[in-house]
């Protein structure tokens, strides 16, 4: 890792911290002479093993000249004509799109061939190496089984792949699905597919216009998901051809809440308070709060009412052995059980036809005391008001609980609640609110998306979800942990930067220097880390996450070639600029995430 010396930044963290800090003000400069040793050979040797890493700064950074100093994109990627927005879901996805001189949002209802549905299912089916997609959205599903123990052995090997979103998320590794695959390339696939009918639609509505020069994809994300998910979903969107480089701003992330409050989806449910200010901005009152509660886990409590009925080695043996009819089984649940039930309706009661939904499970079924039952009732079991509520009732608890929390922290008054549902086209709504933050945007910001002063969003701050700051290096002095001093008499720790639950303005700028620790070095490397924690003091504290690292070159000699670091909270992503104060270069800065982390 490479070492520096950063400034002491004061007061960076505190309430008050909603104006850009200057780097003048609130920066000491602490290279002195005295902090420095001449460099000896075995220096030499380290520094120049440190300058000789792969990820060298003509790789990691984007070398703005002076007259693109701002990170305005070249002219080929400013002509954005066409917002598209992609609501990637757990369960079910699809995506709208507008013209910029448009006013009408329209949602894609045409998926393969059929016209209709708004959106189809986030479901893949492999062939037998797992190599290519052999269908996918809904013609993926496992269909309705045979009776002909024949037909069900030949369809044995269809094993959807699903719920693969979850491998984003924060969860515990049981929570999440097993897949044949790498959900990276899950992920990969499944936009390669949608994007393909993303593009169809494009050049069917504008054959003119350049997919990769004149679109904004616009994709949703739950407002739980960390920087390193966002940059997974940017790194699968690459390579799914969906944007022409890596780090194109040509695709942006939003919040699945946009502008609702209470959005409850497949996998999650988010939630955010904002207020309405001036000019028909939004303001974020409350840190958002997300947790895994959404439709996919009350499925995940019929399964194990399921269990309960008809015992756990019945049902395990469905998943592992019949994995389609367990699917099916779901399926016709979320049908005829889960979407029709209101909770007003005291009558209400599914039937689950076992014969129907999942012949082979009756064979799995060899307790006498629940098979002779099963068999007088011809494999029917019915399931009422009441038994429903109950497989409903964990998760709704969730939820309600975290509209409290939000409620309590909000320390405003709440004087409306919006839950996705209300829109005319409710389904879309999230791909629909994805267009919306694109147009909001101005058609003549649209053009300069790089450039952070043209901004202007409907949301104009939010609270942060996390701490963020950077290593550094200083001298070890007593009462630090000796087993971290090393053999120069340095010890690395935190700075805190920008400080969880402070509020935000969008694309505000958060500054502070940094300087070279020797005299010779060449690179300076500086690191960002995370934590959910409200402060830290080393950069392995327990919680703390490495976001990134980036390298700015070091020309000439000497410690007093100090570096202005800029770390801007814009739109949905960190961008982190550095400049040279000696020689006026800057540069935009390319996270490198370790993905296998």
């Amino acid at each position: 890792m490479g070492r520096y010396k950063r400034e002491n930044n004061e007061n960076l963290n505190s309430e008050e911290n909603n104006e850009n800090l200057n780097s003048e003000e609130n920066n000491e400069n602490l290279n002195s002479e005295e902090n420095n040793e001449n460099l000896t050979s075995e220096d030499e040797s380290w520094t120049s093993e440190e300058n000789n890493e792969n990820l060298n700064s003509e790789e990691n950074n984007e070398n703005l000249t002076s007259e693109d100093n701002n990170g305005r994109l070249n002219s080929e990627e400013i002509n954005i004509r066409v917002v598209i927005g992609l609501d990637f879901g757990t369960t079910y996805s699809g995506f709208a799109y507008c013209h910029v001189k448009d006013s009408e949002i329209c949602s894609n209802n045409k998926w393969h061939g059929k016209v209709g549905q708004l959106k189809t299912n986030t479901v893949l089916q492999y062939d037998d190496d797992y190599n290519n997609v052999k269908l996918w959205g809904e013609l993926a599903l496992a269909k309705k089984q045979s009776r002909s123990t024949k037909k069900q052995k030949s369809n044995e090997g269809d094993k959807p792949v699903e719920l693969f979103k979850l491998h984003l998320a924060d969860l515990l590794d049981k929570f999440k699905p097993e897949l044949p695959v790498d959900y990276k390339k899950a992920f990969t696939d499944y936009l390669r597919e949608i994007g393909k009918v993303i593009k169809e639609t494009v050049e069917t509505h504008w054959p003119l216009i350049d997919y990769f020069k004149n679109i904004l994809l616009v994709i949703t994300v739950p407002a739980e998901f960390s920087e390193k998910s966002k940059a997974i979903m940017r790194r699968c969107a690459f390579n799914a051809e969906l944007i022409k480089e890596e780090c194109s701003t040509n695709l942006q992330f939003t919040t699945e809440p946009n502008f609702m409050v209470i959005d409850c989806g497949g996998g999650t449910v988010d939630i955010t308070i904002r207020k309405l200010l001036n000019d028909k901005q939004l303001g974020e009152i409350t840190e958002r709060a997300g947790d895994f509660c959404g439709s996919t886990f009350i499925d995940a409590e019929f399964i194990k009412y399921l269990q309960k009925r008809l015992g756990d080695e019945p049902m395990n043996s469905l998943r592992d052995n019949n994995y389609g009819q367990m699917q099916y089984l779901i399926q016709q649940f979320c049908k005829f059980g889960k979407i029709p039930f209101t909770g007003d309706d005291p009558d209400f009661i599914y039937e689950l036809d076992i014969r129907e939904s999942a012949p082979t499970l009756m064979k799995y079924i060899t307790d006498v005391n629940i098979r002779k039952p099963l068999e007088k009732d011809e494999w029917v079991i019915e399931i009422d008001f009441e038994t429903i509520k109950s497989i409903f009732e964990p998760v709704v608890q969730k939820i309600v609980r975290l509209i409290k929390v939000q409620l309590d922290n909000a320390q405003e008054m709440c004087s409306a609640m919006f839950l996705v549902g209300v829109p005319t086209l409710p389904v879309a709504a999230i791909s629909r609110g994805a267009v919306i933050y694109g147009l909001s945007i101005k058609s003549s910001d649209l053009n300069n998306i790089g450039d952070n002063d043209n901004m202007k969003c409907v949301i104009s701050s939010r609270v942060l979800k996390y701490t963020y700051g950077i290593s550094y290096f200083t001298k070890w002095k007593e009462g630090d942990p000796m087993h971290r001093k090393d053999y120069c008499d340095y010890i690395e720790k935190f700075h805190c930067l920008a400080r969880r639950g402070t509020r935000l303005d969008i694309n505000q700028k958060i500054e502070t220097f940094c300087a070279p620790l020797y005299r010779f070095q060449s690179t300076l490397i500086n690191e960002i880390y995370y934590t959910r924690e409200y402060d830290g003091e080393y950069c392995d504290d327990p919680g703390m996450k490495l976001l990134g690292k980036f390298h700015t070159d070091l020309p000439g000699y000497g410690i007093d070639r100090n570096v202005l670091l800029e770390i801007t909270f814009g739109k949905m992503e960190l961008i982190a600029t550095a400049k040279n104060m000696q020689t006026g270069q800057s540069y935009r800065t390319t996270f490198k995430f370790n993905f296998d982390d």
